[in-house]
């Protein structure tokens, strides 16, 4: 292996973004990767034609740190539909959004998932999110931060309808978390987001946003198949006995496997995990590139899409890629998701096939209020030792880029010091 000024363990988001920003600061480097490509939980399979993202995962076109980095022309993203499918008293509510139009708004009004006041009163919330979820007015929030459920019915003023049947199931399917236990500030800052732009996913699948991140490092930037298990400023120990050296060390992993290797010096925030089930169909069953979101409050289902209806080239011609995802720690039996299946579509489930499955304990991390003030956590842990990922941002894809650009900044300028 080559001398370089900087180890990073992880080649996913975070730690490309990192080795990114160290190549435009002149800073030699590394990746040290686990496993046999780039992407960490943002990876693409192909299984008989289709393309199965390791997860029911899409990306926000409106992300700000994801409009300074990525070339998002070059993703060809495919995006969903603004409105949602919500599943409320044994059907189907197509929620138009209030936010675009007051046609929108009508419409919404029309729909039993919330009141006329519920309608107006999201319009404000849009408004309120608008001029506090911003960047900068979340950097300098004095206001105490509180749970997503408290300022719903406080700040929201929503009716216990609106709540369970819109913003619970939303939020479990936006931050893993049903319980609306995470910070408000932070939802805040999504629903902004969200707002303001479109969900979308690569023609190609989600594996194009880390290949294209790879795709401009320098040549041989990452090692694959490099199993790390200890880490201290300027020196790196792998599986196999080698010793590697350098003046800095970045660990750009996952929150759990970052306080192994870091100890008590890192916290780990907790995770929430999800498992997302994949079947073949011979016909989309709603024939619409929308997020349908269980409303119900039962059933093991948090939400599901047709991502074919979004993306055609996710699936060979004729046929259909149906992707239903699950909240939670443990993966439940598929018996049961085909089960709450047919109750949403019919007989005809019995003649999907399951593709696979992919369980995330580690999906991501919580986001509750202790967690996450300032949500911007420190990247340097010691001199010449640092961690990115993120668990040190916000829970997304944007967090772990902007993750890694601070991380990537730290070490530079230290090591121009």
């Amino acid at each position: 292996m080559r001398d370089v000024d900087v180890l990073i363990i992880g080649a996913g988001l975070a730690g490309l973004a990192c080795g990114r920003r160290l190549a435009q600061c002149g800073v030699t480097f590394q990746i040290l990767e686990a496993s046999d490509a780039v992407g960490g939980r943002v990876r693409t399979d192909i299984v008989d034609g289709f393309r199965l993202d390791r997860g029911l995962q899409s990306y926000q076109t409106a992300y700000p740190e994801g409009l300074r980095v990525l070339d998002l022309d070059a993703l060809d993203f495919q995006r969903f539909s603004r409105q949602l499918m919500i599943r409320h008293n044994g059907r189907f509510h197509r929620l138009a959004s209030p936010l675009d139009s007051l046609s929108g708004a009508v419409r919404t009004i029309l729909r039993p998932i919330g009141s006329t006041l519920d309608t107006l009163r999201l319009l404000r919330w849009k408004w309120w999110c608008d001029r506090m979820g911003s960047e900068t007015a979340c950097a300098n929030a004095v206001e105490p931060d509180v749970t997503v459920l408290e300022e719903l019915r406080s700040v929201g003023r929503f009716s216990p309808q609106m709540i369970e049947r819109f913003f619970r199931p939303l939020c479990a399917s936006v931050l893993l978390d049903p319980s609306l236990a995470s910070s408000a500030r932070l939802f805040r800052n999504y629903f902004r987001t969200f707002s303001n732009g479109y969900a979308a996913i690569p023609a190609t699948g989600m594996q194009a946003i880390p290949d294209q991140l790879a795709n401009g490092l320098p040549p041989d930037s990452v090692r694959f198949n490099t199993h790390v298990i200890r880490v201290s400023a300027g020196e790196v120990m792998l599986a196999n006995g080698e010793r590697l050296t350098a003046r800095a060390v970045i660990v750009a992993t996952e929150a759990p496997t970052a306080a192994r290797l870091l100890g008590t010096t890192v916290n780990n925030p907790g995770s929430c995990g999800v498992t997302t089930f994949y079947y073949a169909a011979d016909r989309s069953p709603i024939g619409k590139p929308m997020l349908m979101l269980n409303g119900e409050g039962h059933g093991p289902i948090t939400f599901a899409a047709v991502l074919s209806d979004v993306a055609p080239s996710y699936a060979p011609p004729g046929q259909s890629l149906i992707a239903v995802s699950v909240v939670g720690a443990t993966p439940p039996p598929e018996s049961d998701v085909r089960s709450q299946l047919v109750e949403w579509f019919g007989p005809v489930v019995a003649s999907w096939r399951m593709l696979r499955s992919y369980h995330f304990e580690h999906a991501l991390p919580e986001q509750k209020v202790a967690h996450l003030t300032p949500w911007s956590r420190p990247v340097r842990v010691s001199p010449g030792l640092y961690v990115c990922g993120d668990h040190r941002d916000r829970g997304s894809i944007d967090g772990a880029l902007a993750s890694g650009f601070r991380a990537a900044q730290a070490c530079a300028e230290e090591l121009a010091k």
